[in-house]
């Protein structure tokens, strides 16, 4: 079985994070994370690789809480990862797009992350708001307004709607 498919059994039955176990897993989950998104954030232009093993040991963190941040990284990376396919000795890299990343944390509601003061060096306070509104806008489903019977046609014929395209 493959590291991916190991991490996600384990964190997803660790998803009642009412019990105690569940609970402390996923606060050291949430902290590991922070601590690696700190790191990579206080010197972006470097391309971080190394094998999942290499990375977990720079981090300072298992092999599987390593997998499951390459797991939530892999959306926001310029070039994904085969995480499908990857063990310990999978040379990975952790080449980010800074703007996506940052609008991949706000869409996950994380906002431990987004809101990490390491943001505030590299993306200015305007510009972050600006991709906070356009990823939460993003989600947004908007109704076009209701045509009335005796509106006129949408289809741009001139007839009201009801002798045109409302007709039964």
């Amino acid at each position: 079985m493959s590291l991916l498919q190991d991490w996600r059994d384990y964190a997803y039955g660790q998803m009642d994070d009412r019990t105690p176990k569940g609970k402390q897993f996923w606060l050291n989950y949430f902290g590991t994370e922070q601590e690696i998104y700190k790191q990579l954030l206080s010197n972006p232009e470097e391309v971080v690789t190394g094998t999942v093993k290499e990375l977990a040991d720079k981090y300072d963190t298992t092999v599987q809480l390593m997998t499951g941040f390459l797991d939530g990284i892999n959306d926001s990376l310029k070039t994904p990862n085969d995480l499908e396919e990857m063990e310990e000795d999978t040379e990975v890299s952790l080449d980010f797009d800074l703007e996506k990343l940052y609008m991949n944390m706000v869409d996950c509601n994380a906002d431990w992350l987004y809101e990490l003061e390491e943001w505030n060096e590299l993306i200015t306070e305007d510009r972050r708001k600006e991709l906070y509104k356009l990823q939460k806008s993003s989600k947004t489903v908007v109704k076009p307004p209701k045509v009335g019977r005796n509106d006129p046609c949408p289809c741009g014929s001139g007839k009201k709607y009801k002798q045109c395209c409302g007709r039964n």
